[in-house]
């Protein structure tokens, strides 16, 4: 009985060491973020590339799930889930609008005022836990308007990220920037490659066919993923000096 006890303390305190010497990044957001079931594919959330960027001593825990707002995504318990797992020096990337901004969703849509308080709750509740928030605008869709540019779609919630960032003096990447210049600059057809359009008869998931332009592919989501990291490097943030050691024989040409 003391061996046992004494096995399973042992065990236990090992456990709780592992968790000590790593840094959790958490990531709450919606579609465009979040793993994929397999019905899905290829669709991907940008969250699935950017979890294998970091040194073994950082765990990235994606919880972005489809079609949550800010609203549902606290009203389903997902946010709290964080919350209870969350642990000082921790990050949590926050990136909604998506959904908030579908008023013709009345399970998802969140008011532009409700919107702002949500986010505002977000980052008091993560400095609560002395860990760090950083806020990101939806990334872009792909609609090109008739003279070759990316129409901006998010109205007002856009800025309403950049405005909380803004106000409490948190980290933003600015991504529906970053990605509406990105994609714009490859073009209609170049960027189309990166999103979800499949011709009919092509993929079992989509035997009709698809086309979407909110939603990444693996190119697509490798490729936003690589611009978030590479905001992180420019804005020097100690993430970005997290990252995995490459296999030497990547370092010969």
């Amino acid at each position: 009985m003391f061996r046992t006890v004494f096995v399973f303390a042992l065990m236990l305190l090992s456990t709780l060491s592992y968790a000590a010497d790593k840094t959790q990044v958490f990531m709450a957001g919606d579609s465009t973020m979040s793993i994929k079931e397999v019905k899905d594919y290829p669709e991907t959330g940008w969250g699935v590339p950017f979890s294998y960027f970091f040194a073994d001593n950082i765990v990235v825990d994606n919880r972005a799930r489809n079609g949550r707002s800010t609203r549902t995504f606290k009203s389903e318990g997902r946010w709290q889930g964080i919350m209870d797992a969350l642990q000082p020096g921790d990050y949590v990337f926050i990136q909604f609008g998506h959904n908030d901004q579908s008023e013709h969703k009345k399970d998802r849509y969140t008011p532009p005022a409700d919107f702002s308080k949500n986010l505002e709750g977000f980052v008091a509740d993560v400095r609560g836990k002395k860990a760090e928030p950083i806020l990101l605008t939806p990334i872009t869709r792909r609609y090109f308007n008739e003279q070759g540019v990316i129409d901006p779609t998010h109205g007002v919630y856009a800025d309403l990220v950049r405005e909380v960032a803004a106000s409490q003096k948190v980290t933003l990447l600015d991504m529906e920037a970053i990605t509406r210049e990105y994609f714009q600059a490859m073009g209609d057809e170049f960027s189309a490659l990166r999103f979800m359009h499949i011709a009919p008869d092509l993929h079992p998931n989509y035997p009709i066919g698809v086309t979407d332009d909110t939603h990444l592919n693996h190119l697509g989501a490798r490729e936003v993923a690589q611009l978030v990291l590479t905001e992180l490097k420019r804005q020097q943030h100690p993430l970005a000096k997290q990252l995995r050691t490459p296999d030497p024989k990547h370092l010969k040409r």
